[in-house]
């Protein structure tokens, strides 16, 4: 008995059905790879596509009394670059640490984040997303705008003021 198949054909030769099938599961495992991929890359990059502020401890300190929190006036020595490695600052060829207090806004938000919790002598790297920098007007003419920073950065001291 025949019966008409998919394909138009009466006979029982499939003409071009198993080859039309196989390449719809081709492109089903092509989206299937490429979604996962994509949710890879959103997990990397945060959530609305913000990259994540990353922290890398550099050199430790044995004996930590306090460490960095809100409002304490940090002194730091630092080193700024651009993803490529181009310098833009930098407090060391001065000698002259920067002093600022933390987590009022006087720095970047990669910086009131990323120096959270830090001891005096503690060294740290921090790659800032551009969301946390300077953003897409970036800081010209040394920072194009949406610039990743990486910072070297080394806490002197912490002048913490003393609660009333």
């Amino acid at each position: 008995r025949t019966r008409l198949r998919r394909g138009g054909s009466t006979t029982g030769v499939d003409s071009g059905g198993a080859a039309r099938r196989n390449m719809r599961l081709s492109w089903v495992r092509v989206l299937t790879v490429l979604s996962i991929c994509l949710s890879a890359v959103a997990t990397a990059t945060g959530a609305e596509g913000k990259r994540k502020l990353q922290i890398g401890v550099k050199k430790r300190v044995d004996h930590c009394p306090i460490k960095s929190r809100k409002g304490d006036v940090l002194h730091m020595h630092y080193t700024g670059k651009l993803e490529d490695g181009t310098e833009f600052d930098s407090s060391l060829p001065q000698n002259q640490p920067f002093v600022f207090s933390l987590g009022t806004g006087q720095v970047i938000k990669g910086w009131d984040q990323g120096l959270l919790g830090m001891c005096e002598g503690e060294k740290r790297k921090l790659v800032i997303p551009s969301e946390l920098g300077y953003g897409e007007r970036g800081a010209p003419p040394k920072i194009p705008g949406g610039a990743t920073l990486v910072f070297e950065v080394e806490l002197l001291k912490i002048e913490r003021r003393s609660e009333l």
